[in-house]
């Protein structure tokens, strides 16, 4: 049976305080995980270590960050390697995050040498996959997505890619005032399903974790999680207020 996860992303958001009072809140109300329904909570570089500590000893929740460098140490001012996240507590990573795409020109050869990084030490990365309005808008969000996963993904062996998990993120329903139905969520993750089968064989694709990234908020994530290819959802803005995030984990839950 594949995990459902529904992982937080806290992006640039919440300083150490603020970030361990919204951990401890988030806990307060969880309700009962299991090995195959998990959370993810992925707080900034500098909340890693406490967040994992407030973290320690609870059942099926774990810390994640949300970007890595593609070496284990050397000259690159300003990064942070897979060595240290490990060691800092962090047990997932988002990897090609669309805000990473975008703003930092992240490119397919350098996400694959984080992945490649990212599972030699153990980390659980998170691929993070999706089109832009105008991809959308020419209806070819269906090879444009697949071209992502093939170029990021397509290089690992079947022992790799077992402890992988992609997150959908339609970039064009994010702030656009457009909203992605669950029918289209269902649509584009069963055909990531079957991209990753035309590779890896089903069995592999059947047990991959995928989540929806697209505006996922407490009242609609029931109906977007019902969707049978729909494994949870990687939760931006409403990771951030414990009321919400609680009830999205609650909708993931009742699948």
């Amino acid at each position: 049976m594949r995990k459902q996860i529904v992982a937080g992303n806290w992006k640039m958001n919440k300083n150490l305080s603020e970030g361990q009072a919204l951990v401890a809140d988030v806990l307060a109300g969880m309700p009962l995980l299991s090995e195959n329904k998990i959370v993810v909570l992925a707080p900034a570089f500098l909340n890693i270590p406490e967040t994992a500590k407030q973290l320690s000893g609870v059942a099926h929740v774990f810390c994640g960050a949300q970007n890595v460098h593609h070496e284990m140490n050397g000259a690159y001012t300003g990064e942070v390697s897979p060595t240290m996240l490990q060691a800092a507590g962090a047990e997932y990573v988002l990897i090609g995050h669309s805000e990473r795409r975008e703003y930092n020109g992240e490119h397919d050869a350098l996400l694959v040498k984080k992945m490649n990084a990212a599972l030699s030490v153990g980390l659980k990365p998170i691929f993070c996959c999706g089109e832009a309005l105008e991809i959308r808008d020419a209806n070819q969000q269906n090879d444009f997505v697949a071209a992502q996963i093939q170029a990021g993904l397509f290089h690992l062996s079947a022992a790799d890619i077992s402890q992988v998990a992609i997150a959908y993120e339609p970039i064009w329903a994010i702030g656009t005032g457009r909203t992605a139905s669950a029918a289209q969520a269902q649509e584009m993750h069963a055909h990531i399903r079957a991209t990753v089968a035309s590779h890896f064989g089903s069995e592999i694709a059947n047990e991959m974790s995928i989540l929806y990234g697209g505006s996922c908020k407490p009242g609609n994530a029931a109906e977007i999680f019902a969707g049978a290819d729909v494994d949870g959802g990687l939760i931006g803005g409403a990771a951030l207020k414990a009321d919400e995030f609680l009830g999205i984990v609650s909708a993931m839950v009742a699948k």
